[in-house]
């Protein structure tokens, strides 16, 4: 009595891809989460973190831009230090950051819908640059919405001190940001030229 093996694909490769892409910039944005500087007018420093976003919705699109971002909230909430200079756990997704890490999902989902222009990914040599700046400022749209709100609640903040020290204390280090993400995408474009 012989018995037959076969090989089977329980996840396909595209799948699998698209979940250790997504695993990499999930680690990326934790990496920058340890890149920080504190900001003098806001109770919440400067981080790397909101570039990898940008560069997760991007590169990933807005399904699994999103999910590399729902990954690294799910990681920092487990316990690994993912969080701003290294901090984990539940408490960081309900403190004064909460509004923009719970916006970082939504965010990567933003910038990779305008990118794209939908869920299927395109070509980045085809998206003009008006179109990557403009998906970076719905991005940070976003990211300034839901954290300037969680800001307020959680400091029991008035709406203009919550828009001032948690969105306008941020623009030049977002405005660098920006300009990183499209130094980023556009090097292959630099470098074969």
């Amino acid at each position: 009595m012989a018995t037959s093996t076969e090989s089977v694909d329980l996840v396909g490769d595209e799948a699998a891809t698209n979940l250790a892409r997504a695993a990499l910039f999930a680690a990326l944005v934790g990496a920058f989460a340890y890149v920080t500087f504190p900001n003098p007018v806001s109770p919440v420093s400067v981080t790397l973190q909101v570039l990898g976003v940008f560069l997760a919705g991007i590169y990933l699109g807005p399904v699994w831009g999103a999910a590399s971002l729902v990954l690294y909230l799910a990681a920092g909430a487990v316990g690994a230090p993912v969080f701003e200079g290294g901090s984990a756990g539940v408490g960081a997704l309900v403190g004064q950051s909460a509004g923009y890490l719970w916006s970082y999902p939504l965010a990567a989902a933003a910038v990779g819908a305008v990118v794209h222009r939908g869920v299927t990914l395109r070509d980045l040599d085809t998206v003009g640059l008006p179109t990557l700046v403009g998906a970076m400022v719905l991005g940070t749209v976003v990211i300034y919405a839901l954290g300037v709100a969680g800001l307020a609640y959680v400091l029991a903040l008035g709406p203009v001190e919550a828009v001032t020290v948690g969105a306008v204390a941020f623009l030049p280090a977002e405005a660098l940001k920006v300009a990183a993400a499209v130094g980023i995408v556009r090097s292959d474009a630099v470098a074969a030229a």
